[in-house]
Formats: structure tokens, C-alpha cells, sequence
């Protein structure tokens, strides 16, 4: 039921080992990538490598529009010519947010000793051993930048062993760097101190839209919300691009869990809930409510629009209802 992103390391290596600038094949039949692209100047990660390292999808601007696309020079063979001084690695991390909740943070980091990492780096690309058995472990390498003394750049390819990884030289010239963090920026807030609190997810999905659209939903019998222990109330608003899509995303408002008697009275107006009404506004703002351990059924109201019920239980056989003020009211701030 949830739409908060989840992260995934694979896509990293993807960027990391893509967009090489051409292939040659060498008289072993290896392919071997073409020069890398030069840069006149070298700005800093967040202008130059703004989406290097990502651990989630860039979030969609809040007009609708397409995010930008980076335009980043191809990586290749560090030409002869080329003398670097410094290496530079851009990646982002998650970690926990000053006053709690977590945040996504880019980072900035420069070596200078670095002739380990050049000699690594210069080494061939190995043949793929039909004997070899490759394992489905991932290696993740950093995205990294070679500066020269004019402030010229480029992105070096990164030698790969038969199973297309990182060769083992590669990876220990670069966990063997001494590296100084010369800038860090909060890309976006993952989860914040209120949602921490209130053992909410940042973010949800809206599922009587998702599930209600289509009318496939059976409306309750009254007394058919499943019995529950002690409840969490989660509320989220839905911004207005996400409003009337497939599965709407919402942000959290507001929640935390449920004294003894509002959440009785909630169940007793759950318990009599009616057929649901034809409508299809979307709503702006609807609330979950799931047990503390996360077990159970899963009830979603919309607290406007519609106004409209969903009862989730475990095994399945989503119920739909229509729900009214007086519950909303019951759903308000803890």
C-alpha cells in the first residue's frame, strides 16, 4: 500500500559503469571504452554531478513538469595528455536529520594522494570466463571526477573484471583514498521529526481513490470493520498534481496513536458505515488508521471530497463505504 520510494542499490551501479564514450575492441576481442569526454571547468558536485550517487528518484517538481536532465560528460579512458591532481567523489546518503526524522545529503569529497587510484584505473577492462562463476553481490562504486592542475575534468571509466564489476584493484585504490568532505547540501527531507514521532510513514497512498475508482470495492455490511487492538492515526494531504491519478500520493500532516475512547467511538462510526455514494471528486486529504505493531486490517478515510470509507483486511475483500462530518471530526489533530 505504500508509496513511499523505496532504495534500491542496483540503479546506482547502473550509473556508476554506464555512459561510456564509445567502445573500441582490442586485439583480444575485449571491448574497451573511447576517450573520456574533457571539461573545461570544474564547478563542484551539486552543479557539475547534481544526481551522482541518488539513493531515490529526484522528486517530481510541485508544477507538474518534467525534472530536469543532467547533462553529464561520458566517462572513458583517461587520455595521455591528461595529468590528473585530484579526485573527486560525488555521492548522497541517507541519515538521520538534525532534530530528528531522517534527510538525503549529498556530499562533496576530494583526494589528493592519488596515484594507487590512477594506476588502477588504468588497467583493461578483463574478459568475460564462461568458467568463472560470477556472484549476484553488488558493488557499488562512487561516482568520481579527475581534475587536472588547470581545473580541467573528467569522469575515468572504472576497469571491470569478467563479471562486468569494478575490478578488485579499482575497488581498493578507491576505499584506500584519504579523503577531506569539502561540501555537503540536503537534497530533500526523507521523513520528518513530526512523521518520526508519530510512527507515520512520510508518505502514503491514497487507496479508496485507488481502489474506489472503478467500483470494484463491496460496500460494508454494519459491524463488518474487523475487531483491533489499540490503533495509530495517520493523516496525510494529497498535493493538487497527484490528485485523481492511479494510486495519489499524500504527505503527512498529522497522527500518532489513538487515546481508548476517540478510538471507539471511530470504530462504532466505522461499524456503521453505508453503501458509498456515486462521486469522483478526488479528495485533498484522507487518514489511515493501522494497529500499532502495523497488523491487521487497514482502514482509509477520505476526510473530504468524497468523504468515502475503505476497510482493508489482511486476507484480502477491500469493503467500501461512505463515510460522513461527524467522522471526519472524530479524525482530527491528537
Amino acid at each position: 500500500m505504500r508509496s513511499r520510494a523505496t532504495i534500491v542499490a542496483a540503479a546506482l551501479l547502473g550509473v556508476a559503469l554506464s555512459g561510456c564514450a564509445g567502445t573500441d575492441t582490442g586485439p583480444d576481442g575485449v571491448d574497451t571504452p573511447g576517450p573520456a569526454q574533457i571539461v573545461d571547468k570544474w564547478t563542484s558536485c551539486a552543479e557539475d554531478a547534481p544526481h551522482a550517487g541518488a539513493v531515490l528518484p529526484a522528486p517530481p517538481p510541485p508544477d507538474g513538469s518534467a525534472s530536469p536532465v543532467s547533462d553529464e560528460p561520458a566517462a572513458g579512458r583517461i587520455d595521455p595528455a591528461f595529468t590528473p591532481v585530484t579526485a573527486v567523489l560525488c555521492g548522497q546518503q541517507i541519515r538521520p536529520g538534525p532534530a530528528g526524522g531522517t534527510e538525503q545529503v549529498a556530499t562533496e569529497r576530494r583526494a589528493d594522494d592519488i596515484d594507487s587510484l590512477l594506476a588502477a584505473l588504468r588497467l583493461p577492462d578483463q574478459r568475460g570466463d564462461e568458467e568463472v562463476a560470477c556472484t549476484l553481490d553488488l558493488v557499488i562504486p562512487p561516482w568520481v571526477a579527475l581534475l587536472d592542475q588547470q581545473g580541467r575534468w573528467l569522469r575515468p571509466h572504472l576497469p571491470v573484471d569478467g563479471c562486468t564489476k569494478p575490478r578488485p584493484e579499482v575497488r581498493a585504490a578507491l576505499d584506500g583514498l584519504r579523503l577531506t568532505t569539502v561540501a555537503t547540501r540536503t537534497v530533500r527531507q526523507i521523513e520528518s521529526p513530526a512523521a518520526e514521532a508519530a510512527g507515520c510513514d512520510q508518505q502514503w497512498s491514497d487507496m479508496v481513490w485507488a481502489q474506489g475508482a472503478d467500483g470494484r470495492p463491496e460496500p460494508p455490511a454494519p459491524g463488518a470493520v474487523p475487531d483491533a487492538g489499540p490503533l495509530r492515526l495517520c493523516v496525510y494531504r494529497v498535493p493538487a498534481h497527484e490528485r485523481g491519478g492511479s494510486k495519489p500520493a499524500g504527505d503527512f500532516a498529522y497522527g500518532g496513536a489513538l487515546p481508548p475512547d476517540r478510538q471507539a467511538n471511530i470504530l462504532r462510526a466505522l461499524a456503521a458505515t453505508r453503501p458509498a455514494k456515486p462521486c469522483g471528486t478526488p479528495a485533498s486529504r484522507f487518514a489511515v488508521l493501522r494497529q500499532l505493531d502495523g497488523s491487521g486490517a487497514e482502514s482509509y478515510v477520505e476526510l473530504d471530497g468524497c468523504r468515502r470509507i475503505l476497510v482493508v483486511p489482511p486476507g484480502g475483500g477491500s469493503r467500501l463505504g461512505q463515510g460522513d462530518a461527524a467522522l471526519t471530526a472524530l479524525l482530527g489533530p491528537i
